[in-house]
């Protein structure tokens, strides 16, 4: 295969060979469209100098032949001393990352050809603007200088100068500058600025492909689980320029505002200026509808370009443009990133407007991007007058405290502070930071700028472009124009809806969305967010199969879920209704010294649970409810042994040595267990305290005749937890029976309550068969199984080692956040293929932490299970990725 295509030899569908740049950029010149000639080296050729650690054989060769074709299709040649050719480089994965190497331009320029490029433009400041921009931009990106070192210097010039924009340097003061980074390039790397055009590219290509390893990268790769091994392309492009006076410039736009959804066009222009002056936020930028009166024919084109662009990848495009002297050049394309309320607004859209239909309007949105849109806001009546407004460049509230540096954000997050990350402007360095903050606040940039763009990316809340605030990040402090400072360390809070930053804690409030799925906003039409939610959960329920219900183990949060969309309640945990004042109740049966004493404790705890019960079936009506009998780590109900030896120490003291406290302590140092987790618990505990589930079911089976006889239709189903053999199922399962046929006859009404059991050990997997003969479903108990199966307490883990892991690749996510599929999953797998094996008719259903994660659901609906089972908060997002995972499962079966 060749490592180097041209333009004209690829298109958008070879994105895993051209990465999504170069896809896009053939794809454009396949459209006609005017976009600089050039060619793309691809992630095969990154892969092989992954292995080898060097070039691969042959590729400079090939470099060259396309070099040749793109000089004598330019008429220059590159690096001639009269009339150079120049290009750019720039990296392109097939996923866009933030974390990769920035553009290097005007490659080709030394100390010869920037003469030639001075008299062919006859524009001497261009000329050394241009080659200082090289040198700047080689001298950081390829040869990883310190930024901080070439902008110390240009400030310096500046100062001296008198001056504050970058404009403002003269031809003088620029062959200054070439000359200082060049000393500082000889300095820190000892040897000089490669004045070889060839050696210049070819550095520049070897530090892209450096650049897929790089910390950035890796960081982004992790968060976004894109995989280590894709490589990334090099695209080398024939220069435009844009800082050739003012009938030049760059921008960035898009076809739709990425912030919000609304239709128009939207994005920002800097006049002479080039490439990534506007994503660096270098200077603040004017909107893009300035153009139209700046360069009217300019901005015709790129409008009619824009829309050709939307209509044929049917997506909102983010597009980068150069006008050169007035003719308009086409740089890059690609799917725009989004905030969460533009890609449900911008999805409905496109479906109504007949570009795509709504099984790809619901591929288009995540269930964590309704997560997001379900995230509190600001509450504007309990809000101070801000203190200063800026871009708001990314939808949401965030509250932190100010931290000016990257590192110390992540350090500041990682011991449990919010921050927010304020800088002048972001660079792909910060990304550590980005990911640690709650949001960010820049000082330069607009809406397209680096900043932006991640963070919107990220989901994050983020203001850029505040001209008011002096950012000193050495001081680490801002202040504004009225002389206010804010220091690091101090509280801030910033609305990426509105711009708006203030000082201190705002009060924040629910989401409207969360309000929509609780049912107080009836007219779905008045909003357009809102009813693009609606449209598509509306989609998602008409296409999943996969059930979905909630946790729940109280009236008001089955009464929420059951508004939130839950089609009943998979877990009803019966040991958090034990908690608080109850706790007495089960020192009193551990005290209780035979079974009449029990008996009293168990006649004084039914109707306690009769009620808890009753308030579950009440909203679920026609649901099934399903409850899990108890499952307690003892030790979570009993008094701490320290505390109870000090107790029994002083009444020794005080001559009273035979009180309860001697026979509780007694209790519980016979019943203590190193490790209580894998102790005395579930149905190990129910059958040692003889009673104690009996209670349970007899509870549950009175309250559902109770709503019965009330008018209602209830469901109880009984989950009993933490069986490893069938015989524990087959023991408990006989005295509940027992109990609610007892039930039944008493209260004269016919109960058939299903009894199940959870399947949370990988012995109660691997004999899934045997248990199956007992059981009426299995719900699987994901948290513990991923515990018993990995061998590690998810408390301790998490606190110990897991950073250290993640960091280390040794697993990409937490195996407690997104199901372990080859581990976990296969006894999964396993257990529901024996288990239906043996039972047919058995139910399916998941509910661990797991059924509220979208990539877990789609494996588990890919195993044919039931349902899955989440937090109320989360039955929305597993709703949609409910549909989701329908329509993925389609898709490739097409294929």
């Amino acid at each position: 295969m060749p490592y180097v295509f041209g333009f004209a030899e690829g298109d958008k569908d070879k994105k895993e060979l051209l990465g999504g740049k170069g896809a896009n950029l053939a794809e454009m010149t396949r459209l006609d469209l005017p976009v600089p000639p050039g060619f793309t080296i691809s992630t095969h050729a990154c892969r092989a100098f992954r292995d080898s650690h060097e070039l691969p054989v042959g590729l400079l060769d090939e470099v060259d032949e396309h070099l040749q074709r793109l000089e004598r299709e330019m008429g220059r040649r590159l690096g001639d001393a009269e009339n150079p050719l120049l290009v750019s480089v720039r990296s392109g994965a097939k996923y866009s990352m933030p974390g990769m190497m920035e553009s290097v331009l005007n490659i080709g320029l030394n100390d010869e050809s920037v003469i030639g490029l001075a008299l062919r433009t006859g524009d001497e400041r261009f000329a050394w603007d241009s080659y200082r921009r090289l040198v700047q931009m080689f001298g950081r990106t390829v040869l990883e200088l310190p930024p901080d070192r070439f902008e110390q210097t240009i400030d310096a010039v500046k100062l001296h100068r008198g001056v504050t924009n970058d404009l403002d340097l003269t031809v003088d003061d620029l062959r200054h500058l070439v000359d200082a980074f060049t000393a500082t390039i000889k300095e820190y790397t000892g040897y000089a600025f490669p004045q070889e055009p060839r050696e210049q590219l070819r550095l520049a290509v070897i530090a892209v492909f450096k650049s897929w390893d790089g910390d950035r990268a890796k960081l982004y790769r992790r968060q976004e689980r894109i995989p280590d091994d894709l490589g990334t392309a090099v695209n080398v492009q024939s220069m435009v320029f844009g800082n050739l006076g003012t009938d030049s410039g760059t921008g960035v736009a898009f076809t739709r505002d990425p912030a919000t959804g609304q239709t128009g066009s939207y994005g920002d222009y800097l006049p002479n200026a080039q490439g990534e002056d506007v994503v660096a936020g270098i200077r603040n930028t004017l909107p893009l509808a300035d153009l139209a009166s700046i360069d009217p024919s300019s901005y015709r084109e790129l409008v009619h370009i824009m829309g050709v662009l939307e209509r044929h990848f049917r997506d909102m495009c983010d597009i980068e443009f150069t006008v050169e002297r007035g003719r308009l050049w086409m740089l890059q394309t690609r799917i725009g990133k989004r905030t969460a309320e533009a890609a449900f607004r911008i999805a409905v859209q496109l479906a109504d407007e007949g570009l795509i239909d709504m099984d790809e309007a619901l591929e288009r949105v995540t269930g964590a991007q309704l997560a997001r849109l379900m995230f509190p806001h600001f509450d504007s009546a309990g809000a101070d007058v801000p203190l200063v407004h800026g871009v708001g460049a990314s939808p949401g509230a965030a509250v932190g405290r100010a931290v000016f540096d990257s590192k110390r954000a992540a350090v500041r997050a990682v011991a449990g502070d919010a921050v927010i990350l304020v800088r002048r402007e972001t660079n792909p360095d910060d990304l550590g930071g980005m990911i640690a903050a709650q949001g960010v606040l820049t000082s330069r940039g607009g809406k397209t700028s680096h900043a932006a763009v991640v963070a919107r990316g990220m989901g994050k809340p983020c203001v850029v472009g505040v001209e008011q605030l002096d950012v000193d990040v050495v001081q680490r402090r801002f202040t504004t124009a009225d002389g206010i400072s804010v220091n690091e360390g101090d509280l801030v809070s910033i609305d990426g809806s509105t711009g708006a930053v203030y000082i201190g804690a705002v009060p924040v409030v629910s989401s409207p969305v969360v309000r929509y799925f609780d049912g107080e906003v009836s007219d779905t039409g008045s909003d357009q967010l809102i009813h693009a939610v609606d449209r598509l959960m509306a989609h998602a329920d008409k296409r999943r199969r996969l059930g979905v219900k909630a946790n729940a183990d109280i009236r008001e949060d089955a009464a929420r879920a059951r508004r939130f969309g839950a089609e009943g309640i998979g877990l009803a945990r019966t040991e958090h209704m034990f908690l608080g004042e109850r706790k007495e109740h089960v020192v009193r049966l551990v005290l209780a010294p035979d079974e009449t004493a029990r008996q009293v404790v168990y006649d004084d705890l039914l109707p306690l649970q009769r009620a808890d019960f009753a308030g579950l079936l009440e909203p679920m009506d026609g649901q099934s409810v399903t409850i899990r009998l108890l499952d307690p780590p003892l030790h979570e109900f009993l008094p701490d042994v320290t505390e109870l030896s000090v107790r029994v120490a002083l009444e020794d003291a005080r001559g009273r040595t035979s009180t309860d406290h001697h026979r509780l302590l007694e209790a519980v140092r016979r019943m203590h267990e190193a490790n209580p987790m894998m102790g005395l618990r579930g149905v190990r505990l129910g059958l040692v305290l003889p009673g104690l589930y009996a209670l349970q079911v007899r509870a549950l089976a009175e309250a559902t005749a109770d709503r019965i006889a009330a008018g209602g239709d209830p469901y109880p189903e009984i989950m009993v937890p933490l069986v490893a053999t069938v015989t524990e199922l087959e023991r408990v399962r006989g005295e509940a029976e027992q109990v609610i046929a007892e039930v039944s006859a008493a209260r004269g009404v016919s109960l058939e309550i299903p009894i199940g059991t959870m399947i949370e050990l990988p012995r109660a997997a691997l004999t899934a068969g045997e248990i199956a003969q007992a059981a009426d479903f299995f719900s699987f108990g994901t948290n513990d199984l991923t515990q018993t199966t990995w061998g590690f307490s998810r408390d301790d883990a998490e606190g110990a080692f897991f950073t250290n892991y993640l960091e280390a690749r040794i697993f990409g996510v937490s195996p407690f956040e997104s199901i372990d599929e080859d581990g976990v999953g296969r006894l999964v797998a396993m257990a529901s293929q024996t288990g239906r094996d043996a039972k047919p008719e058995l139910s399916l259903g998941v509910c661990g932490e797991h059924g509220g994660d979208p990539a877990s659901i789609h494996f588990f609906h890919r195993l044919g299970l039931d349902y899955v089972s989440c937090s109320p908060f989360r039955v929305p997002v597993a709703r949609l990725e409910a549909g989701r995972a329908a329509l993925s499962v389609e898709g490739s079966d097409s294929r």
